[in-house]
């Protein structure tokens, strides 16, 4: 069996927006991408989508109201706990501009490159494989809405142009790149999170990308 960790907050936690519901597994992107990479191997046991998708996580800054949201603490133990591990899935930036935050593309994206550094450099057991990275730009921040408009004011604007910073940043440190606006946006209930349907095509398209790279393991 193959493991796949998703380390990345609520866009992959499933939170349904305007709520604080949350989907099914099955209908979570995640979900969707190991059903279909098992479908594709013909073996329901052949892949398995480990989740570490936290609400509200941000790169590498803490949240002032709520403890426990910056995503480099506890990050290489995590490695270090679901290893071996055939890939790591790493989708965040979307919480690094919440309003409290005076934050930049540029400084996300070196905020992601400490967690592709953490990953690299986790205390696994000898003999196990340091993973592959599939770095992912979150879908575009449009205007947001209802109980999320001040938490995320302006963040439209600050966000502007953060898949050209984290490909940049891929293409340096030798990580595989996903934008994953390219395949869908963001609810138009809040313009922040992804619904049911949108969780489909995203889980869809990560299956072909993730597939490919599963089968041709030189490559990661």
């Amino acid at each position: 069996m193959q493991q796949i960790l998703v380390y990345s907050d609520s866009l992959s936690w499933g939170i349904v927006p305007a709520t604080r519901r949350r989907l099914p597994f099955a209908e979570r992107w995640p979900g969707v991408l190991e059903q279909r990479l098992n479908a594709i191997a013909g073996n329901p046991y052949s892949v398995r989508v480990i989740e570490d998708c936290l609400n509200g996580r941000r790169t590498v800054w803490d949240d002032p109201f709520k403890a426990g949201r910056n995503g480099l603490v506890g990050l290489a133990q995590r490695i270090e706990i679901h290893s071996p591990l055939a890939l790591v899935i790493l989708m965040l930036g979307t919480n690094d501009f919440q309003s409290v935050h005076a934050v930049n593309i540029w400084h996300s994206a070196q905020g992601i490159a400490s967690l592709v550094t953490a990953i690299r450099q986790a205390p696994i057991e000898p003999g196990m494989p340091v993973p592959p990275i599939l770095l992912v730009a979150p879908p575009v921040i449009s205007e947001p809405r209802g109980p999320l408009a001040r938490k995320f004011a302006n963040a439209a604007v600050k966000s502007a142009g953060l898949a050209t910073a984290y490909s940049e940043v891929a293409a340096d440190l030798g990580c595989h790149f996903f934008d994953a606006g390219t395949v869908t946006s963001t609810s138009p209930v809040d313009g922040i999170h992804l619904d049911g349907a949108q969780h489909a095509v995203l889980g869809a398209a990560f299956a072909d990308r993730v597939a490919a790279l599963l089968a041709s393991p030189s490559s990661m």
